[in-house]
């Protein structure tokens, strides 16, 4: 059989979680990866050729990867990333910002057609799963509107890409961001109103802030909640701890959500379609998708296709490694 070549790019929380899913896809092989920082890697993986992300030629030709999974911020790193990568390789990406995906696909979608490869964006649990579940409640409830919900339990679900987001802020020195769900909120879509909820309707968002020595905590706090498609629309709770408290009370990456759509069938019968994700690593379940998805990626690309997808685009058995056969004996 011969595996898919896939490089990392970036080497965080996801780019780890991304290395150990290819550990359980036989059909796939790393290769490399490429980094800002790759000294740091190397000495983190001196088993892994590690190369510079600034150094185009050296990886291609060192690495020749069928897929590169990009696995940088959506904030600051994918916006730049995304674009110049889908000029050199195939790619795969899980680009979070939702209100922005439209002109990230377009940007992605023009670079990748112009080069020939395919570029999957915005995959992950949500968007991702979630975004296709959201479709498929819609469709299989006319006229229902289907919504996602996320931090269901009592100490909500860590954001990558919100703590991300945190970190670019001068004068942050780390931070981790936890979405809570409404309640109430989730009470009303099962009660069948579809009510037209503004952002801030369904979550609220508590951030934990570390601070460079000498940060102006009031500076920050309204960087924090004027931040445009991450806190802005949403009530916010900032909190400044140190960095040994947030390293051990706010450890670890745990997540789960809902998406859910309720309406009623032809004859006014209720319906209600729930899908529930519960992750004791976000990191690692996002990386586990994107890793289906550089799968799908290489799929297409041997089809020769070319330009921008998303999960809503590709057939599912895209990424899975079972047959057709054993799909309809033992999934149907």
């Amino acid at each position: 059989m011969k595996k898919i070549r896939v490089m990392i790019v970036g080497y965080g929380n996801v780019g780890r979680g991304v290395r150990l899913s290819l550990g359980k896809n036989p059909d796939m092989e790393l290769v490399g990866i490429v980094s800002r920082s790759p000294e740091r890697v190397g000495k983190e993986l001196p088993d892994v050729p590690v190369m510079a992300i600034s150094d185009v030629e050296g990886w291609k030709k060192a690495f020749r990867p069928d897929v590169a999974i990009l696995c940088g911020g959506s904030k600051n790193d994918l916006p730049q990333q995304g674009p110049e990568f889908a000029k050199y390789v195939n790619t795969v990406d899980s680009f979070d910002n939702h209100s922005r995906i439209p002109e990230y696909f377009a940007d992605i979608d023009a670079a990748a057609k112009a080069s020939g490869h395919v570029s999957v964006i915005s995959t992950g649990w949500d968007p991702g799963i979630f975004s296709l579940e959201r479709v498929l409640g819609g469709a299989f409830i006319p006229g229902a509107r289907a919504y996602g919900f996320y931090g269901l339990g009592e100490k909500g679900g860590l954001s990558m890409g919100h703590s991300d987001a945190l970190r670019t802020i001068p004068g942050v020195k780390d931070a981790r961001q936890f979405t809570h769900a409404i309640p109430e909120a989730i009470e009303r879509v099962r009660r069948g109103e579809n009510p037209a909820f503004e952002p801030g309707d369904m979550h609220t968002r508590e951030c934990f802030v570390v601070l460079e020595e000498g940060a102006d905590r009031e500076a920050v706090t309204k960087t924090i909640l004027s931040m445009p498609g991450y806190f802005a629309p949403y009530k916010t709770t900032v909190n400044f701890v140190s960095q040994q408290e947030l390293d051990e009370k706010y450890k670890g990456f745990p997540h789960d959500g809902l998406a859910i759509a309720v309406g009623e069938t032809g004859d006014r019968h209720a319906a209600r379609v729930e899908y529930r994700c519960i992750w004791g690593s976000n990191p690692e379940a996002t990386a586990n998708v994107l890793v289906a998805h550089a799968r799908a990626a290489a799929r297409l690309a041997g089809e020769n296709r070319s330009g921008a997808f998303t999960i809503l685009d590709i057939p599912p058995a895209y990424f899975t490694t079972l047959s057709r056969e054993e799909l309809l004996e033992h999934w149907m």
